[in-house]
């Protein structure tokens, strides 16, 4: 297990409280809907720790959607699946982002909301990410901070995270294309950094 393992294992308990603010989720609630999801679609949340995006998720999929959510720390789908593991279309697992154990072309959308920085091996997450997506299904990689104030944050939190920070913008687009994306469109801008892709058709 590494290190952000056992720290996001650690903290998983403590989560909700410390981070499910109402800011927070009036933020999701107005974000979600710019992911362009469609009723019926399969979604991955990658890095989903107590599942805080679910419920917005299944909002936009319904009924005949399905949405399979995992994280590598044991203790936050603990925390998810006591929250939301009795829901008919949601799936949890633990599962490392960079070996993900699902057929290919399983997903029309992968989401990645605040796990980014915290790749230890971005390249291999894409292709990863790339692999079990549909054709042109897209990648929405997402936060609720700009790619300056997620440095900041990361840096006063802990040791084991405080080097986590996103590429920039032209390093972004490299990994993205270098993995099969394309259509790259990235907003960064004090409190949201959104970046969506597409899985090319070449």
């Amino acid at each position: 297990m590494t290190s952000r393992q056992l720290f996001f294992n650690e903290i998983a308990n403590t989560w909700d409280k410390r981070f499910q603010t109402q800011e927070l989720i009036n933020f999701i609630e107005q974000l979600v809907p710019t992911f362009g999801l469609m009723r019926g679609q399969k979604i991955l949340d990658t890095g989903t720790g107590t599942g805080i995006l679910i419920p917005f998720l299944l909002h936009e999929v319904g009924y005949t959607g399905h949405v399979t959510a995992i994280d590598y720390a044991e203790k936050m789908i603990e925390i998810c699946r006591s929250k939301y593991g009795h829901l008919p279309n949601v799936s949890l697992a633990v599962q490392k982002i960079e070996q993900l154990n699902f057929h290919s072309e399983s997903f029309d959308a992968v989401i990645c909301f605040g796990l980014f920085p915290h790749l230890e091996n971005r390249q291999q997450a894409l292709d990863q990410i790339n692999r079990v997506l549909k054709l042109g299904g897209k990648l929405i990689i997402a936060h609720a901070l700009s790619s300056t104030e997620i440095k900041a944050h990361h840096h006063n939190a802990s040791a084991v995270v405080a080097q986590d920070a996103l590429p920039n913008n032209s390093e972004m687009r490299r990994l993205l294309k270098q993995a099969g994306f394309a259509r790259i469109r990235i907003i960064d801008k004090p409190g949201c950094y959104l970046c969506l892709s597409d899985k090319s058709f070449s």
